[in-house]
């Protein structure tokens, strides 16, 4: 449901109402004990107090940079132009939102910020009290970050709203024949960074300026992520003498069942399995399916890990550093809603598998058009792309690093418009 509301503006007593019925489904939701619900609201409750208290500790002239984003995604998207800002000009103030419980839950101490909140609820009440108690110099909102009543209200104020990292589709509602409401939302950002020429075309067709082409500031990010990559000594004598390594990454149940397959086809292949979930459900799954011929990395010693031929990740925040021991990277979710992040993988110059719903995610794309990676739609194709991914390492490896570097650059683009 806050997907729709990210996504489409109606008109503003709309939604309003919409999102007051919504705030109370929460609310129930809460009541009957619905984990995320309840630190929504929780959040929720207390995110104006908290504003409020903290613009009341700064001076007179202080102004605030607000970002928001949905979740962990967006985050990242911003996370190197953050870093940038806070590096270069340390003085200024930042305050990150998040609407998302698991992105706020995960990135509430980041520490290049001044202050991580909640989003209040977008009704009209909720946003002209925002932006009555933040002094606020700028504001940032990332790709697909649509709240009416705060896009109209700083508007209203005259205060500088910037979208960064955006992609648009001729199917999206701001561009049916009935969207010319939809669109004039669109009017409330000063400037628009999308990722992609398509993207500038389209909204040039609807007289939508000023926009900018800057690209994916998720490319310059993995870049960081592959200099700062962890050392991990059970991965270097998991993969010391291999010759064929896959590591799977944010894997599902059919995921899971491909790869166990292919596994007992191929024995001269190893495995790192990262699971998306670690709930005790889906760990009892795996164990079921590989039949306890595993090693948790937990558990892994160097003594033990030596003739181990699949390692089981089954602790949080290693992928991005796990994806450099392997020969083959096989990205999750693909038969489900949708992919994983394939550019994590990538950035080490492996090719990239993942299934057949990645049509979403313009990374993909274009790491399959560079051949740097395969689609597959099922066992047959599963087994046969990692056959091809492979014997074709180098020349696939190769084209992934040359993409991957041929669309970094955002981050300077944005941040110089925005703060020089």
């Amino acid at each position: 449901m806050c997907i729709f509301f990210r996504t489409f503006a109606p008109r503003l007593s709309i939604i309003n109402g919409i999102m007051n019925i919504y705030f109370w489904i929460v609310r129930l939701a809460a009541l009957f004990g619905h984990h995320k619900a309840k630190l929504l609201v929780r959040g929720q409750k207390y995110a104006l107090k908290e504003a409020k208290e903290w613009a009341g500790q700064m001076g007179n002239n202080t102004r605030v940079i607000w970002i928001h984003v949905a979740s962990v995604g967006e985050f990242e998207q911003v996370r190197p132009i953050i870093e940038r800002l806070r590096q270069e000009q340390p003085y200024r103030k930042i305050l990150l939102t998040f609407f998302s419980p698991s992105g706020y839950e995960a990135r509430k101490d980041y520490p290049m910020v001044d202050k991580v909140l909640y989003l209040p609820f977008a009704t009209v009440r909720n946003a002209k009290k925002w932006i009555k108690t933040l002094p606020l110099e700028m504001a940032i909102f990332v790709k697909y970050e649509f709240w009416p009543a705060y896009l109209k209200q700083l508007k209203k104020h005259n205060i500088p709203t910037y979208l960064i990292s955006a992609i648009f589709r001729p199917n999206q509602l701001f561009f049916q024949p009935w969207g010319r409401g939809y669109r004039r939302l669109l009017s409330c950002f000063s400037h628009i960074f999308v990722q992609d020429l398509d993207s500038q075309q389209l909204l040039s067709k609807y007289h939508i300026l000023p926009v900018t082409i800057a690209g994916d500031t998720r490319f310059d990010r993995v870049l960081e992520i592959k200099n700062q990559a962890q050392i991990l000594p059970i991965l270097e004598g998991f993969s010391t003498g291999a010759q064929r390594i896959l590591i799977a990454g944010s894997t599902w149940p059919q995921d899971e069942q491909y790869i166990a397959r292919y596994l007992t086809e191929h024995e001269d292949t190893k495995l790192v399995l990262v699971p998306h979930e670690l709930h005790p459900s889906h760990l009892h799954q795996i164990f079921q399916l590989f039949e306890g011929r595993y090693i948790r990395y937990t558990e892994a010693t160097p003594l033990n890990i030596d003739k181990c031929r699949i390692l089981l990740v089954d602790t949080i925040g290693l992928l991005s550093s796990i994806y450099r021991y392997g020969h083959v990277a096989y990205i999750g979710g693909g038969f489900g809603v949708s992919i994983h992040n394939t550019l994590e993988a990538a950035v080490y110059g492996i090719p990239v598998i993942f299934g057949p719903k990645w049509q979403k995610f313009r990374e993909a794309k274009g790491l399959l058009q560079a051949q740097a990676a395969l689609s597959v739609r099922n066992y047959k194709e599963f087994a046969s792309a990692l056959d091809t991914a492979f014997t074709n390492q180098q020349m696939m490896g190769e084209r992934a690093t040359q993409y991957v570097q041929s669309e970094s650059g955002a981050t300077t683009i944005i941040y110089n418009a925005l703060f020089h």
